[in-house]
């Protein structure tokens, strides 16, 4: 059966939704799969870096210090912690595997006069988190008695000789561990590390604090090359919205 010419119109605006909807709901499935892509290719990319954190106790728990331990001046009864492992950023540090208990750390040193007692927790860490080639040493506490005004890093050079800081003053090893390495940045996907750069050994000259390592995060072209395609994907809804 034949139909007239209005006939015929009214079938092309009914069926010309049809028509579009599928080369849309293509395109949204393409930039969402381009998105998954180009997401996934940052978190693939994220990085830690392998480094000794620094920790304060704070009578039950741990709390990642404010400030370094070659500024920080702790008082008779401290308890501070230093962990060795791979992470992104403060956020995500391992801590210590051992309870600040400055007690349990510190009772078979008495007291004395015109000295402070400093309890120390050294993890450094597991065999996951160590250097290609290297064994972690075990954990061990200390309890450091030195002068009323020494900082952290004082009491850690009192118990853990040798230190070796990099040439921006940060902590590198403690008691020789590691080997060399000092921070570098360790790949998310391969556990590859970037070599650092040379470092020196200090034992009693006190540090500035020491540095943080950076987090990761999307990379500005990541972010640029999502955006073109979120632009190019609403550009072309708009076309097809105006052919209609």
């Amino acid at each position: 059966m034949s139909r007239t010419p209005e006939e015929s119109a009214a079938v092309s605006r009914t069926h010309a939704p049809a028509r579009l909807r599928a080369p849309l709901v293509a395109l949204l499935a393409a930039l969402v799969a381009a998105s998954a892509v180009l997401l996934g290719a940052g978190s693939a990319q994220a990085a830690g870096y392998r480094y000794w954190s620094f920790w304060e106790g704070n009578g039950k728990n741990w709390e990642y210090a404010t400030q370094g331990p070659s500024l920080l001046r702790p008082d008779d009864g401290t308890v501070q912690g230093f962990r060795f492992a791979v992470s992104e950023d403060s956020g995500d540090a391992a801590q210590p595997r051992r309870a600040p208990d400055f007690g349990a750390i510190c009772a078979s040193t008495p007291a004395e006069d015109g000295q402070k007692r400093v309890a120390l927790v050294i993890d450094p860490g597991t065999s996951a988190d160590a250097p290609d080639g290297e064994k972690p040493p075990a954990l061990r506490t200390a309890c450091a008695q030195v002068a009323p005004d020494a900082s952290s890093a004082d009491a850690l050079a009192a118990v853990a000789k040798p230190l070796r800081y990099d040439s921006s003053a940060m902590l590198c090893a403690i008691s020789g561990y590691p080997k060399s390495g000092c921070g570098e940045q360790v790949s998310g996907d391969t556990g590859s590390a970037k070599p650092s750069d040379p470092a020196k050994t200090t034992d009693d000259q006190e540090k500035s604090e020491e540095g943080d390592g950076g987090g990761g995060g999307p990379s500005v072209g990541l972010l640029v090359g999502l955006g073109a395609v979120l632009l190019l994907g609403i550009a072309a809804v708009v076309q097809a919205r105006r052919r209609r």
